[in-house]
């Protein structure tokens, strides 16, 4: 489904779930094929199944017999990190990385849910760490809650971010949503400070396709989101310089992310949040 339609629903609710239904349509053949560790929710009918375990409502949309599994409780602890620094406001044809965030984190969450994965959200604003929902009964209504209620202002510029909640030793999967663009090194040091080998991190960078080839010409007022400056420019005169130094920053980020457990899925505004999540389950080799 279409992103720009995925917004126009203004549910997230029902956004998260027709994405993770489009997901669990296509992976339902893999015993291991979740973002947590236990997820084994469809498979197709084999001869001996109880005919009652059928999604009779799912038949009448695929034409195709396919028995639910049995949800088992997990002990998997899945943290969503949602930056909310003013960059997370940029838009292209309407769709706003905020809002692409949203759905992305509320299909993951949908997903973490139906497999009864322990679940907790995070804000990072204003260099600090917010806690949006601990882990614990109704986490999920309630990360739902706090998303679409978020709103994405001010900075994100911590050169020590250490964080207590993120130094537990367990095994857990962190999901961060971001533009993961930085003035300094904070984003690097922030994922250097969480990672572990018990603890797997996806890190979605979303970016928007001008952010990343810079195609325009003539004259505009570029506006730093996050600080609220503004400067009139000729496009072309600083296009070359632009598209270099994205280039190398990303060539640079890609590279300092060659971190055991660690996954960059960086894509643009355009792309089917779908797809993307199904490259990141790819990636975790599930």
């Amino acid at each position: 489904m279409l992103t720009t339609e995925l917004i126009k629903l203004n549910n997230l609710q029902i956004a998260g779930k027709l994405v993770s239904e489009e997901l669990m349509l296509g992976i339902h053949g893999s015993k291991r094929s979740g973002i947590g560790i236990e997820f084994e929710q469809y498979r197709h009918y084999e001869p001996g199944d109880d005919p009652k375990r059928i999604d009779w409502k799912l038949y009448a949309r695929t034409q195709k017999h396919l028995v639910r599994e049995s949800a088992t409780e997990s002990n998997f602890h899945i943290r969503f990190v949602l930056d909310l620094s003013g960059s997370m406001n940029y838009a292209e044809k309407n769709i706003s990385r905020l809002n692409y965030c949203k759905i992305l984190l509320a299909s993951l969450a949908y997903l973490g849910y139906r497999q009864s994965d322990q679940m907790s959200l995070y804000a990072l604003q204003n260099g600090d760490l917010e806690t949006l929902v601990p882990a614990g009964k109704q986490a999920f209504q309630r990360i739902l809650y706090e998303l679409e209620k978020a709103e994405a202002t001010g900075t994100w510029q911590n050169e020590h971010p250490k964080f207590p909640h993120f130094q537990q030793k367990q095994k857990e999967l962190f999901v961060f949503a971001s533009d993961f663009l930085q003035v300094d090194d904070e984003w690097m040091k922030l994922i250097q400070s969480v990672a572990n080998p018990r603890r797997e991190i996806l890190i979605f960078q979303i970016l928007g396709t001008e952010e990343l080839h810079f195609s325009l010409n003539g004259f505009y007022r570029f506006k730093d989101l996050e600080t609220g400056k503004e400067m009139e420019l000729e496009a072309s005169t600083i296009k070359e310089e632009f598209q270099k130094k994205a280039a190398a920053y990303l060539a640079n980020l890609d590279e300092a992310l060659q971190i055991p457990h660690v996954h960059l899925i960086r894509t643009t505004l355009n792309e089917s949040i779908a797809s993307v999540i199904s490259e990141a389950l790819r990636k975790r080799k599930i």
